[in-house]
């Protein structure tokens, strides 16, 4: 049996409002016991930890891991002209782009507390089973754990927006008329194949299925999606009313909510999550509780986008279960998950008429993004108790961000920013030691990382200039469409 006593530390206590002085010992991968801490266990490796706080693992509930070659590529874009930006954001990749923009979301969030991720990963065309491997391969590297779901859908940007291709000049309603995803038994069909041979599960890895936006796929294709999700117990999340055009274009495909018409469809189990749900109406939300599902609640790119301010409060009071987000980097720019608690806490204070018995607690705030997020992803993790996963963050009390010690939640979530994260164990192995990433060569993964810039930027030049050329029409059109959703306000109005 493998045993390690942890000593000298600070833990925080599964309700996130203390952390008294304990030792911990971990067993197999496992918290086997939170002990008094003079307590002495026989046979068990001692490691010292004076001077940390130990948290569980933080849980980032929506990413992307294609992402981390993306950041700071966009200004001011909403979602509408992000996703009008993306065949050049995200173009061009070869097998080894994609095994490195993971491992750069990887890598980040490890030495920023996180330890699992629900990564919506996106090919284009469609899913490789050789781009799905590599991706895995990247988290097993790092070794953070993940549910890696292929990002999909048989209708483009433009065919999915009601009256987008019309609302184009000629010069460019060809071209953006001409693009087309592969047939959807073809996607379907790749994803089945991935699930079948799967063997990145001891890796800590699991496969799961994103239909991207349910605009952007038939009901055919989103059935299809949720087939695999029985046959195969994959964990499912979808966009789903990240902002106000697609909620209006809900209404105007379906006459009725985007979540209710995938409820028709049978997707809405407990099994899956909403990401973003910024748009949601109550009855949405009440659909969802009664369903078993789940929010994965992103503010910071909500915020960044103009999406609006999710109802998280609401999912809760509604009985959701609500884990915390970065989406990722090309459209929040990084992937910290003690700024989302940050930003998610602040963003429950703007609600007009919220009392403080409205708002995130910081507490509160740190069990959505451990305890939360880690249900959404169905681990067993995300508090230090006896038999969770040892999935343990120790951070330097020395540092600037905790002298002195006041509380423990307030300054997790108000004053650290991952600066002081110093070790990380994941299934009680070490992932991080004293800033350093054990599984990956960083000064490889940095000169890889410039290298692709600046390949990735000549290669998507040309597709860039096309972007920029349609975007302010595209811009234009779903600013409009959006006005055409009036059943919840989610956007803070200047009276």
């Amino acid at each position: 049996m493998n045993r390690m006593m942890i000593t000298g530390v600070r833990v925080l206590t599964p309700d996130a409002t203390e952390a008294p002085f304990a030792s911990l010992l971990v067993e197999d991968g496992r918290i086997a016991a939170v002990l008094p801490p003079d307590a002495a266990i026989a046979d068990a490796a001692l490691h010292d930890a004076s001077g940390r706080l130990v948290i569980p693992g933080l849980v980032n509930a929506h990413t992307h891991g294609h992402g981390g070659l993306a950041k700071g590529s966009g200004d001011k874009w909403d979602l509408a002209l992000l996703l009008a930006h993306a065949p050049w954001v995200s173009g061009g990749r070869g097998l080894d782009d994609k095994r490195l923009s993971t491992t750069l979301a990887a890598v980040e969030m490890l030495k920023k507390g996180c330890t699992a991720a629900f990564d919506l990963a996106a090919e284009f065309p469609a899913p490789t089973p050789d781009g799905l491997d590599a991706m895995a391969e990247a988290y097993g590297a790092v070794g953070l754990r993940a549910v890696l779901a292929p990002m999909v859908g048989d209708r483009t940007f433009f065919q999915a927006t009601p009256g987008l291709l019309d609302a184009l000049p000629d010069q460019h309603r060809e071209r953006a008329g001409g693009l087309r995803m592969p047939p959807a038994e073809d996607i379907l069909q790749a994803i089945g194949s991935a699930a079948r041979n799967w063997r990145h599960g001891a890796a800590g890895v699991q496969l799961g299925v994103a239909p991207t936006i349910p605009l952007h796929c038939s009901d055919a294709f989103m059935q299809g999606c949720q087939r695999l999700a029985e046959e195969f117990g994959l964990r499912m999340q979808t966009h789903v009313s990240e902002a106000r055009y697609q909620a209006a274009g809900g209404e105007v495909q379906y006459g009725s909510t985007l979540l209710a018409q995938m409820d028709r469809l049978g997707l809405v189990t407990e099994r899956f999550s909403v990401a973003h749900g910024v748009w949601l109406t109550p009855e949405d939300l009440a659909l969802m509780a009664q369903r078993g599902a789940g929010l994965a609640h992103n503010p910071g790119a909500n915020m960044r986008l103009a999406s609006g301010i999710a109802p998280a409060r609401a999912a809760i009071a509604a009985g959701v279960t609500v884990g915390i987000g970065t989406d990722g980097s090309s459209s929040s720019d990084n992937q910290n998950m003690f700024e989302s608690m940050r930003l998610a806490a602040f963003a429950s204070r703007l609600w007009e008429g919220a009392e403080e018995a409205d708002w995130l607690g910081t507490a509160e705030t740190v069990r959505l993004a451990t305890a939360g997020s880690a249900a959404l992803l169905g681990l067993d993790a995300g508090s230090i108790a006896p038999g969770k996963l040892a999935d343990l963050v120790f951070l330097d009390l020395d540092h600037v961000n905790w002298l002195p010690l006041n509380n423990a939640a307030n300054q997790l979530v108000w004053t650290e920013d991952g600066s002081a994260v110093r070790d990380v164990m994941i299934g009680g192995d070490w992932k991080l030691r004293d800033g350093k990433v054990l599984g990956v060569d960083e000064a490889k993964l940095a000169r890889d990382a410039r290298a692709a810039g600046t390949r990735l930027a000549e290669a998507n030049a040309a597709t860039r200039e096309w972007c920029e050329a349609v975007a302010p029409f595209v811009a234009c059109h779903c600013r409009a469409l959006a006005g055409r959703f009036t059943r919840v306000q989610r956007l803070l109005r200047a009276d």
